[in-house]
């Protein structure tokens, strides 16, 4: 599987922004996806998971009741809106595939995209 994160940009404290992360191959729908982000000096942090179908959603505490995952197993494409984005949100955020289950540590994945950044003026 090969993933293409793309959507960032710079954006002010407050403004929303939708991340998306295309794969190729036709088991994409077989993979649970992940959103981890990584700023300067600081480990990636897993953001957010979906299961392969859709139905389970995991979120850091950080970002819960702001960022929203989905999923578009016809499209292969994974998604994260961002809304009220914060400046400490700022980071370089990559999708993940893992052919298990949605896990928190980057280990878990076995496929990753090339990062989008996202930065959040104050």
């Amino acid at each position: 599987v090969q993933l293409q994160a793309f959507g960032g940009g710079l954006v002010q404290a407050g403004d929303s922004l939708r991340l998306s992360c295309a794969a190729s191959g036709r088991t994409f729908s077989s993979y649970a996806m992940g959103w981890f982000r990584q700023a300067p000096g600081k480990e990636r942090e897993f953001v957010a998971g979906i299961s392969w179908s859709g139905s389970s959603t995991y979120y850091a505490d950080s970002v819960k009741g702001r960022f929203t995952i989905s999923r578009d197993n016809a499209k292969n494409t994974v998604y994260l809106q961002m809304n009220s984005l914060k400046p400490e949100d700022t980071a370089v955020y990559y999708c993940a595939a893992s052919s298990v289950v949605v896990t928190t540590t980057p280990g878990g994945y076995k496929y990753w995209g090339q990062g989008t950044q996202v930065t959040v003026s104050s």
